[in-house]
């Protein structure tokens, strides 16, 4: 059985050899921006305290759910990272920062000397938006000590100022860059135009990466034909997935409900039109979900009403990142769909399912919806 407290204690284990340590050699994966004190935050650069191979995988959600890590494995991944980090106004420029930059917008972990002001303090800190970090100390000097390997394209679009930061996320997401590899390179401060350009929060870079792919997927399914009555359902890390596609335009509704506790839940809902300002209930987790259920339209080329019922129960102990919310809808929306004659038939489904596996009545839930509450009014197709 999973434990915070034994995942903790295993971390703990795993970086004892770093005590006394300020300075190292090593690779770093990522920077991480902090948002406590904005406009000037914490800038980190993230590196484990000793040479270890296969450093990518320290920050690699994507290849985390490929592989199934469980909550363990990804602590202990993230806390064998040493944020060493430096404050920054989000306009400023620096040595430190240009090498955060570099880092940010590499393909490869980038080799780097870090000397530290004093020995790094491991505290666990787990967030519901980012992935978890352990270990930091104040950053004294930083050193790269080798080329870093930067994509062409990716070059291109931080050399180019009058390019916006959306285009430049469109047009390497499309090129085959992940959402976690673009919302660092938008936190660091590479993209956008060039007096515009500044660092963003990590946790805030994150959503508006998933925000700005979807809104752009959302154009294209527009104009492909209508799904059918269909159900997917799926999961990841106790984040269980019951995504319902009903022959509509596109809208989308999300509920979130901890399993544990019936009759509670948060809920956010877009039309055709879309939203006019950020979700107020279900925070990053609605735009992380949106994504992995658009690339699943784009990949059949379909358009849909979708509503989504997100099951937490008691496996998943703590909060590693809405990357959970992204990558177990794409698991779930990756398997083979049950499909229905009838919105009925699909409801008493989803209905029989959410008693028989969580033991949970969704009847307000469907009662209050307001996709479907929407389907009850008359449509110009109806015409």
């Amino acid at each position: 059985m999973n434990c915070p407290v034994l995942a903790k204690a295993e971390a703990l284990f795993k970086i004892v050899n770093m005590e006394g340590k300020q300075d190292f050699s090593g690779l770093s994966p990522a920077p991480f921006v902090g948002r406590y004190g904005y406009p000037k935050v914490n800038v980190g650069i993230l590196a484990p305290g000793e040479i270890k191979e296969d450093v990518w995988k320290y920050d690699s959600p994507r290849f985390w759910a490929q592989e199934n890590y469980q909550i363990p494995d990804v602590v202990q991944l993230r806390t064998a990272l040493i944020n060493s980090r430096f404050s920054a106004h989000v306009k400023d420029t620096s040595r430190f920062l240009d090498a955060a930059q570099e880092i940010g917008m590499a393909s490869q972990p980038v080799d780097v000397e870090l000397h530290l002001e004093q020995t790094p303090v491991f505290h666990l800190n787990i967030d519901p938006h980012a992935a978890p970090l352990g270990q930091s100390a104040s950053l004294k000097d930083v050193d790269i000590t080798s080329n870093p390997k930067i994509h062409t394209k990716v070059d291109r679009a931080v050399s180019d100022t009058d390019l916006k930061a959306k285009d430049a996320l469109v047009s390497l997401y499309e090129s085959g860059f992940d959402e976690n590899f673009l919302s660092r390179a938008l936190s660091i401060g590479n993209f956008g135009i060039g007096k515009n350009r500044k660092l963003v929060p990590t946790r805030w870079s994150i959503t508006a990466t998933d925000d700005t792919l979807g809104l752009s997927i959302i154009e294209e399914i527009k104009d492909y034909a209508q799904h059918e009555y269909a159900a997917y359902f799926g999961g990841y890390l106790g984040n269980n997935f019951l995504v319902l596609c009903f022959p509509q335009p596109w809208s989308y509704e999300l509920f979130e409900m901890y399993t544990p506790k019936p009759g509670q839940w948060t809920t956010d809902y877009e039309s055709v039109f879309g939203r006019a300002t950020y979700v107020e209930e279900t925070a990053g987790g609605y735009y992380a979900c949106r994504l992995g259920v658009l690339e699943m339209l784009q990949r059949e080329k379909r358009q849909a009403g979708i509503l989504v019922l997100r099951f937490i129960t008691n496996e998943y102990i703590a909060p590693l990142g809405v990357w959970v919310v992204r990558e177990a809808t794409r698991k779930s929306v990756g398997l083979k769909p049950i499909v229905f004659a009838s919105k009925e038939l699909m409801l008493k489904y989803a209905d029989s399912l959410a008693r028989r596996k969580f033991n949970y009545d969704i009847t307000q839930i469907l009662k209050e919806s307001r996709l479907l509450k929407g389907q009850e009014q008359r449509t110009l197709s109806a015409f």
